[in-house]
């Protein structure tokens, strides 16, 4: 299949292409300035320097492709992820670039659209399985396009296409800046871990994460949640990191200081989600290849410590 995808350099996408590449895919991604063009070259695709606001380049760029992956994000560090301001590039990603995106693929014939959606939205379930029908709760503004984007995607199926939109877990990879940053406080032995740690929290490794990717373009149209096997709970999963890094368990922080601190955000790292992905393997066949965080964040880690060496 000839494949289109934004956000081709990534955190998601990276992997995302190399594993399209690898199962015989035809890639085209977006590549800003030479240097992340010659990375995309190195996976074996072929760079487009395409404004993703500018609806007739995008046309331009999509022309003749079957299948069109959205994965273009500006995710603002963790430090400011509290800033309502620090996430508008993200939200016009999410919304205008989703609309043209939509529309340059329903107008080049394409047979799939996959769009990168977050399992946050879904808020607090406590100890409760989520599925793809699960109540959802948007109080934190920022959360809102991403369910605009899930709208438009609707709409490539509406228009005689399949339209998927993948709600991801947390990513975590030894190259994502989150990822780094939650390493860099497991080492140094500031890992927080808010009140007694007993909410749920879904993650999957990015490499996961990418194989479904792939996988979505079989899949039928419609949402589908898309994380590991075991989601943990919260000081389990500190645990998993702290392990990892070989450090003592995390430290405890009152819940209160750490919403005080980590603003909006902080609201949906506090709830419990335990995320289902059993819709997802069943339709596809598909299954993580690390079962939990445990696992993921050992190769993580193993990794890291190759490249420092």
């Amino acid at each position: 299949m000839k494949v289109f995808v934004a956000g081709a350099t990534g955190v998601l996408g990276r992997p995302t292409v190399r594993a399209l590449v690898e199962a015989g895919h035809a890639v085209r991604g977006t590549a800003r300035g030479p240097e992340k063009a010659d990375l995309l070259r190195s996976l074996g695709a072929e760079p487009v320097e395409v404004d993703l606001f500018d609806p007739d380049a995008l046309r331009a760029g999509i022309a003749g492709s079957e299948g069109v992956l959205h994965f273009a994000t500006k995710i603002p560090p963790i430090m400011r992820m509290r800033w309502k301001g620090a996430w508008r590039e993200n939200d016009r990603l999410r919304t205008l670039a989703s609309r043209h995106l939509v529309d340059a693929a329903i107008n080049s014939g394409a047979q799939v659209f996959v769009y990168e959606s977050i399992t946050f939205i879904y808020g607090e379930h406590g100890d409760e399985w989520i599925g793809e029908d699960g109540s959802l709760s948007i109080s934190w503004a920022s959360l809102k396009s991403t369910l605009d984007a899930e709208g438009e995607t609707k709409r490539f199926t509406e228009g005689g296409g399949r339209g998927i939109s993948l709600r991801y877990a947390a990513f975590y990879a030894p190259y994502a800046q989150s990822t780094l940053d939650t390493i860099r406080l497991a080492r140094r032995r500031i890992f927080p871990v808010p009140g007694d740690g007993s909410n749920f929290v879904s993650s999957i490794h990015v490499d996961d994460g990418a194989t479904a990717a792939v996988a979505a373009l079989q899949a039928p149209a419609g949402v589908y949640n898309v994380t590991d096997d075991e989601p943990l709970r919260m000081r389990d999963y500190g645990r998993a990191i702290t392990d990892a890094v070989g450090r003592k368990p995390p430290r405890r922080v009152p819940k209160w200081l750490f919403g005080l601190v980590g603003g909006g955000p902080a609201k949906y790292i506090l709830s419990s989600q335990r995320v289902a992905n059993a819709r997802f393997k069943e339709k596809t066949g598909w299954a993580p290849k690390y079962r939990s965080a445990r696992e993921g964040f050992q190769q993580v880690a193993q990794e890291l410590k190759a490249q420092e060496q």
